[in-house]
């Protein structure tokens, strides 16, 4: 059976928010008409505490887009973005809420970040996504949404990694494109069998 993984269609993530990726806003559109193919549809909602260590806010004299070490690797210090409460972490308005079985929040424990559907950056703490696609018998994953060289690609790897099969559809998706971030997503993801639409 196959599930529409929605990543992250997040108002802090479209032109005027906090995180903004270019035309993150053109694709809800084509999202939304993307749902009913699938037997089901997950969203995920990135969903961070205010002093959250991967905003450079919580790092004094550090610069948005600089890399810092932590613990569980390098980390991109972003913008604050997607702040719990806030108007920035709604969802888009005009994405289809209802026709999703799950939302999983990511990103919530202040110490680490969260690209990933299925694991926190550490690559070990799981979300629960997986346990709940395999007991729904969801095998076959297609993902869209923002932004496409981070959360969406560590996602579709993750999926792979944990078993199932992945599809990106690139159209419904946009990058970032930082440093040619999005290049290198694409590599990534074709070198470990994760399929471009």
């Amino acid at each position: 059976m196959r599930a529409l993984i929605v990543v992250d269609m997040q108002v802090d993530f479209c032109p005027g928010g906090a995180l903004a990726v270019a035309g993150g806003d053109e694709i809800v559109a084509p999202i939304n008409a993307l749902m009913g193919e699938y037997d089901s549809v997950v969203l995920t909602q990135d969903w961070h505490p205010a002093d959250h260590s991967s905003f450079a806010a919580s790092h004094p004299g550090a610069e948005s887009y600089s890399t810092v070490q932590m613990p569980y690797g390098p980390q991109v210090l972003w913008p604050s973005h997607c702040v719990i409460g806030t108007g920035g972490a709604a969802f888009h308005p005009e994405l289809l809420l209802d026709r999703a079985d799950m939302i999983i929040r990511k990103g919530f424990r202040a110490g680490i970040d969260s690209y990933s559907a299925f694991f926190e950056n550490d690559r070990t703490t799981p979300t629960g996504l997986a346990g709940y696609l395999r007991e729904r018998g969801l095998t076959d994953l297609h993902f869209v949404g923002l932004a496409h060289d981070f959360c969406v690609a560590w996602s579709a790897i993750d999926a792979l990694r944990l078993g199932f099969s992945a599809t990106v559809l690139e159209s419904a998706t946009r990058a970032i494109d930082l440093d040619g971030s999005r290049e290198a997503a694409r590599g990534a993801m074709r070198e470990a069998g994760v399929t471009l639409a």
